[in-house]
């Protein structure tokens, strides 16, 4: 695996199908270095493995020729290089006007190097395009008083959009029903961040990416990350399959290429799944960061300029934090959270039935989880209690697209009320769409067709030319403004009846429950007691 970037030489030659592992190579050349800026504190060394990238500001003493040379080597890509229309909003800010903060980890197998290719495996897999095998959504709050991170597990089938290479302008058509980690592989790590905004509607601001050798040399510069399994461990089948890592019963201090066949085993873990391997992965990165703020051995002046070196040579960002005063800047905010206010979660997911071995999203759990994350609603179940109602939400939420005349509005009503146990209810559909009409929106129509089941009823549009109209309708019905969504499977605006308003003429928006899914598996960041189930058959 790994958990983020690489150099970015494009190469030539297509993909390799995946093994059970993800092996997978990559491309890439870095980008050009930043503007420098003099130092940071000693004190910012000590914060978390997640964001072990922006742990490279405090060799103090160093001088603008120095960190001049830090900015020089961080290597940096375009952000987002895909389809404009499936481009998520920015998050709105709250009251004190602090925004959230939303970072994509990247961990790319790419085996474009000597190195690469070492850690990485077959030679015949040498320079091809790399895949995305790790891939974690940090969400930082907006007060800065909680984070989570959402795992998506490589083997999840996704689509893909449009995205265009910065480097060659050669432009990747959309796909569907894609292993994610393709993503990668069609212009960088900005078609990667397209495909999780097209797929969450969450608003990504930065990424960062390492490769192999990144993660070996970081895991080196910290001295080691404590990990638990509950057996002996040795993961190798006679086929040759499995990261080759050897363990015995208990806790273990894993650092350099050990770590890495950590992060990247899947037999050998719990059913052998990458499911098991992102719990792995998870365990790794909570006590990396408990690692990072606790280890006092950081504060020689030495060992922070290697960590400076090692971090800065190892990752690969976006032009928004290409220089070390914009990591320094990001580590202060990343600091203020405590550890035992950190949420490592899992994507709820559960097995495509047309494809073997992959997953997909499990409809209802995981647009929750992408929506408490949207919302800004920690996944820990500790925010204050919200003093907002639904329905109160919904007119301080506004649009700066004005509305046209209601008898102007175009609205196509959908009938989304059927529900895994219950048929759709006949004529719903036409039921609202003359409630519209009597209200003043002459122009609603209802759709004959039945529509793909929907708990909660919406309101879609297109384009930003349509919220205005979007919003208007919502509130005419007492629909909440956080059901009004931009969607690019229709057409213009469209209200889909969900089957929380099977009946009735007067819309009850439901009780919101904000918990976070047991299928995400959550662990928080201050437990101490994770520790890998061994599958008996890799025990040695």
């Amino acid at each position: 695996m790994s958990l983020a970037p690489a150099d970015r030489r494009r190469p030539a030659g297509g993909k390799r199908p995946a093994d059970g592992d993800g092996k997978r190579p990559a491309d890439g050349a870095g980008r050009e270095g930043g503007g420098p800026r003099k130092g940071g504190r000693r004190r910012a060394l000590r914060w978390s493995a997640i964001v072990l990238a922006v742990l490279i500001t405090g060799t103090a003493g160093a001088g603008y020729l120095y960190y001049e040379h830090l900015n020089h080597n961080i290597k940096k890509d375009p952000l987002n290089i895909g389809d404009e229309k499936y481009r998520a909003a920015e998050s709105k800010a709250n009251a004190a006007g602090q925004k959230p903060l939303n970072i994509l980890l990247i961990g790319s197998d790419a085996r474009d190097s000597a190195e690469n290719q070492k850690l990485g495996g077959a030679k015949d897999t040498f320079n091809s395009a790399p895949r995305a095998d790790v891939q974690m959504l940090l969400h930082v709050s907006a007060d800065r008083s909680n984070m989570s991170v959402v795992s998506m597990p490589r083997d999840t089938l996704t689509d893909i959009p449009k995205c265009t290479d910065p480097d060659t302008g050669k432009t990747y058509a959309a796909e569907t029903d894609v292993i994610t980690n393709d993503s990668l592989g069609r212009g960088g790590p900005g078609c990667t961040v397209a495909t999780w905004e097209k797929l969450t509607g969450i608003h990504i601001d930065h990424f960062m990416m390492v490769d192999f050798a990144g993660v070996v040399s970081m895991a080196d510069a910290i001295g080691g990350v404590p990990v638990c399994v509950d057996a002996n461990i040795y993961s190798h089948t006679s086929s040759g399959k499995g990261s080759g890592l050897k363990l015995r019963k208990g806790t273990t201090s894993v650092k350099g290429k050990q770590a890495l066949q950590w992060l990247r085993t899947r037999y050998g873990f719990e059913d052998d799944t990458d499911i098991a391997r992102t719990k792995a992965q998870h365990q790794y990165m909570n006590s990396m960061v408990r690692q990072l703020r606790e280890n006092a051995t950081l504060s020689s002046p030495t060992k922070l300029r290697g960590l400076a070196e090692t971090a800065t040579k190892a990752i690969t960002v976006d032009n928004g934090l290409g220089t070390v005063a914009k990591l320094y800047d990001l580590s202060k905010e990343l600091r203020k959270v405590p550890t035992e206010r950190i949420t490592m979660t899992t994507m709820p997911w559960e097995y495509s039935t047309t494809y073997s071995g992959r997953v997909v999203p499990r409809p209802t759990d995981a647009a929750k989880l992408f929506r408490l994350v949207r919302e800004d609603i920690a996944l820990d179940g500790k925010d204050k209690k919200k003093t907002t109602t639904a329905s109160a939400s919904a007119s301080a939420t506004t649009s700066t697209d004005p509305a046209a005349a209601d008898d102007k509005i175009a609205v196509q009503v959908e009938n989304g009320t059927r529900t895994d146990t219950t048929a759709a209810v006949r004529g719903r559909a036409t039921e609202v769409a003359e409630l519209l009409v009597g209200k003043g929106f002459k122009e609603a129509v209802a759709d004959s067709s039945t529509a793909p089941s929907l708990a909660t009823t919406a309101v879609r549009y297109p384009s930003a030319d349509l919220e205005g109209d979007a919003r208007r309708v919502a509130k005419a019905l007492g629909i909440p403004a956080s059901a009004v969504k931009k969607s690019t499977d229709v057409s213009g605006v469209t209200l889909v009846v969900g089957a929380d308003w099977s009946t009735g003429t007067k819309y009850k928006a439901p009780a919101q429950d904000d918990t976070t899914p047991t299928s995400a598996d959550a662990l928080n960041g201050s437990d101490t007691t994770a520790c890998m189930h061994v599958d008996p058959n890799y025990v040695w």
